[in-house]
Parts: structure tokens; C-alpha cells; sequence
């Protein structure tokens, strides 16, 4: 039986560079996939071709992964915490009641404000009643760079209790990458391909295989 996942994305590119492989993996077995990517680079901090150019770009990297739905609530990146916290909150939950899914994947609270509101709000969005009671899985991805650069033993760190094999998916994952040209700097920069591709390297090498994304399991049930 097929299964219905939910990544919620901060930011275009956030959902490639956390849960990219496992995406494709979800794709290539049937399930069905959709992102929600909550906020962009939109004015005023950006210009309105900045912003749809990221979205060109989410939509390519999609397609590339096998996303069956792409949803973007339109929201300005660093504004979020000037909403009320109740209609913020609304809008992440409206996404899982219309999606319904099995298996949530939300950013890690991290250095980003965005990243942590986000997951705030995903907590309550996905807490197990009405429709959070037929998730099975609600977990963290990291997201180079953002959940490195938290502070040592005074914020929390991330560290993966599952990881999941993306061996067979790591080329795809990386092509998806590479659609987003405005998001993605060259080496040494912390979100190069190259970066990414040791990060899922060391992954996959901490569980025994060649390549893995990390996440953190939050809550699961079976």
C-alpha cells in the first residue's frame, strides 16, 4: 500500500538539501509525495523575479525528484513571526489536513528563524488528533548549513536516530540540487554539491551503506 508523504520546506531548495534522496526513494516506490515549500525570497527583502525564479527552480528540482505536488503558501522569508502565531499556525495545519499523510518531514530548529517557527508550528499542526492521528512517522531533516551553525551544548545539536539509504537515489538528489543555480554556491561553500554529497556520504557510512540522509525521529507509531 502506497504511502502519502508531507516535507515541509522553509525555503525552496531546504527540502532537496534535507530530504532530497529520500524524496526520490518515496517517488520510485509508489508513494506519493508532496512538498510545501512556506516561505520565499520575496519583496521587500527581494524582488518579485528573485522570488519566481526560486520557484522556477523548486518546480524543476520536483519534477526531478518525482514530487507528485508542489504547493507554496507564499509567504515572505524572516516575516513569519510577525503573523499572529494562531493564523501562521492555521496555515501549516489547512496543508496536513489536505494532504493526510503517513510520513511528515519538517525542517530542524535551527540557526534559521524560519526553520524554527516552522517546526513550532509543524509540531502543533501534526500532533496525533483529528488527522495527526493516522501519521506514522513525524521526523527532522538537517539542512546544510543552517543546523550545523547552531551553538555546541547551548542549542540543540542534531543528531540522527534514523537513517535511511539513498545509495540508489544520491545522483538524482544531487541533479535536483543543480536545478537550484541561485541557491547552490560552488566549493567550499557549505551548500556546494560537493558538501552535500560528503554529507551523505558520512551519513550513509555511519549506518553501513554508502550513501543516507539523517533525520530525527520526533514520534512514530505502528
Amino acid at each position: 500500500m502506497s504511502k502519502r508523504i508531507l516535507v515541509i520546506a522553509p525555503h525552496p531548495d531546504d527540502e532537496t538539501l534535507g530530504a532530497g534522496g529520500a524524496i526520490a526513494k518515496y517517488a520510485a516506490q509508489g508513494d506519493e509525495v508532496t512538498v510545501v515549500t512556506v516561505a520565499g525570497h520575496m519583496p521587500p527583502l527581494y524582488s518579485e523575479d528573485v522570488y519566481r525564479q526560486t520557484v522556477d527552480e523548486a518546480m524543476q528540482a520536483h519534477k526531478t525528484l518525482g514530487v507528485k505536488e508542489s504547493l507554496f503558501l507564499d509567504l515572505p522569508a524572516t516575516t513569519l513571526g510577525q503573523m499572529p502565531t494562531h493564523d501562521f499556525n492555521s496555515k501549516i495545519y489547512q496543508t496536513v489536513e489536505k494532504v493526510e499523510p503517513h510520513i511528515v518531514l519538517l525542517p530542524y530548529p535551527d540557526r534559521h528563524v524560519d526553520h524554527r517557527i516552522i517546526f513550532e508550528s509543524a509540531m502543533v499542526a501534526t500532533r496525533p488528533v483529528r488527522v495527526g492521528k493516522h501519521i506514522e512517522i513525524v521526523a527532522a531533516y538537517e539542512t546544510l548549513s543552517e543546523t550545523h551553525w547552531n551553538a555546541p551544548h547551548i542549542e540543540a545539536n542534531f543528531i540522527p536516530n534514523w537513517t535511511i539509504d539513498v545509495s540508489d537515489f544520491i545522483k538524482q538528489k544531487l541533479a535536483a540540487l543543480a536545478e537550484y543555480e541561485s541557491q547552490i554556491p560552488p566549493f567550499p561553500g557549505p551548500r556546494s554539491l560537493e558538501a552535500i554529497e560528503a554529507l551523505a556520504k558520512f551519513r550513509g557510512t555511519q549506518a553501513g551503506f554508502a550513501f543516507g540522509e539523517g533525520f530525527h525521529i520526533i514520534r512514530m507509531v505502528s
